[in-house]
């Protein structure tokens, strides 16, 4: 099945979109796979953005370089604009994962312990073969498009930095997409309201009594206060939050003790909170701290806690969403456009940030396909996904941007 001729009409003669999408997949794949191969992390994404600037000055894109340290920013003005023309903004991320990559494929990563396991070399490709669509159409645009190249999304505040540095400046809407593989090839996922849950950090250090592991009488134990710790906050879950307001919250680590038969005099658990409003949010850090805090004091010990704000939820703005979700039915057909809560994930973005300056949407575009192995979750070692994505996601984006300038 080619996924580019499906939609919900004929290719007219006005409408040449989809066949000057396909004379860019070729270079859009090899320069993905390219990414893949030198994968950088947060704030190292030196290779990237040259790359990135290069051809986005080729295309005749006004360029900015080391925003947000190695961030690029391209504007591409509409050959019809006039003043007071409609800016929007495209935003793709291009940071890699702390992850040893074990695909066998030819473009697998040649940097140990580094990998894209999430499909931001995907994103990056995807964003720039816009950029080389429009700059084709450049006489045509009535507005003007700001194309955003995000460093270190993954946890270190890339899209706050670039807010900081003022790339949201004079721009009236901002779009986005994620490839997700947990949802099949030839789908697009588009929802207005939230669709990427908040992620906040906790830190639970324990503290107790130590003493001999033959004597606990003697000691006060934080291991066995943290075990009960770990067992209410699941109760938070399952007790006090609504089935209609979905949250996660979840140990990652705990460290104690260093002998089997020492009881220790502290222990440290890390975890997280994901939600999907900000009063939900609010109170489940909240509801940590008392629920923490009043075990271990019940248990004769102490707990100190600390909380670390992470990425707000990603909420979609009624207009803007409507907008892309006629972009995927023309681009994909009505059948394989989702808009329900099957969109919703509590993966987390800091896509958010754009998404609180100016009205936007974050959309999801299907990469899974089990018979390419595209089928491995994100940050997964063995995480890749079905590169007939791309060419979709340029169109959605494509689509809409148009749509918007009219």
């Amino acid at each position: 099945m080619n996924t580019n001729q499906m939609g919900t009409g004929s290719m007219t003669a006005s409408d040449h979109l989809k066949s000057d999408i396909d004379e860019l997949v070729p270079d859009m794949v090899a320069f993905r796979r390219d990414l893949h191969q030198h994968p950088e992390l947060a704030y190292e994404e030196v290779r990237t953005s040259g790359i990135v600037a290069r051809r986005l000055d080729s295309l005749g894109l006004q360029v900015q370089v080391g925003v947000a340290q190695t961030g690029v920013v391209g504007l591409l003005r509409g050959g019809k604009s006039q003043p007071g023309a409609k800016t929007l903004a495209i935003r793709a991320d291009m940071d890699a994962l702390p992850i040893h990559e074990v695909n066998e494929i030819d473009y697998r990563s040649s940097v140990e312990g580094k990998m894209h396991a999430c499909g931001h070399d995907g994103h990056t490709a995807i964003a720039l073969a816009v950029a080389a669509l429009f700059s084709k159409r450049q006489a045509e645009l009535t507005g003007n498009v700001k194309f955003l190249f995000q460093p270190a999304e993954e946890g270190r505040s890339g899209a706050n930095l670039m807010l900081k540095e003022g790339v949201m400046e004079g721009v009236d809407g901002v779009i986005g997409l994620h490839l997700m593989s947990t949802s099949p090839v030839g789908r697009v996922g588009v929802r207005a309201g939230p669709v990427f849950a908040s992620a906040d950090g906790f830190v639970l250090s324990v503290k107790g009594k130590g003493g001999h592991a033959a004597m606990p009488q003697e000691a006060v134990d934080p291991i066995v206060i943290s075990a009960y710790i770990i067992t209410a906050l699941q109760t938070l879950m399952s007790r006090e939050s609504s089935p209609f307001s979905p949250a996660v919250i979840s140990i990652g680590t705990i460290q104690a003790g260093r002998a089997f038969n020492i009881i220790p005099e502290t222990a440290q658990m890390q975890g997280t909170v994901r939600a999907f409003s900000q009063a939900d949010r609010e109170q489940w850090l909240r509801r940590i701290r008392e629920l923490a805090t009043g075990v271990a004091l019940a248990m004769g010990g102490s707990c100190e806690v600390q909380a670390y704000s992470g990425p707000h939820a990603c909420v979609n703005d009624a207009s803007m969403t409507h907008l892309v979700h006629e972009a995927a039915v023309a681009s994909v057909g009505a059948g394989n456009v989702e808009s329900s809560e099957a969109v919703m994930t509590t993966s987390s973005d800091d896509m958010a940030d754009f998404l609180k300056a100016v009205p936007g949407c974050y959309f999801i575009v299907g990469a899974r396909n089990e018979e390419k192995g595209a089928h491995y979750p994100h940050h997964h070692p063995r995480f890749n996904f079905d590169e007939d994505a791309m060419s979709i996601a340029v169109e959605v984006l494509a689509r809409a941007a148009m749509n918007f300038l009219k």
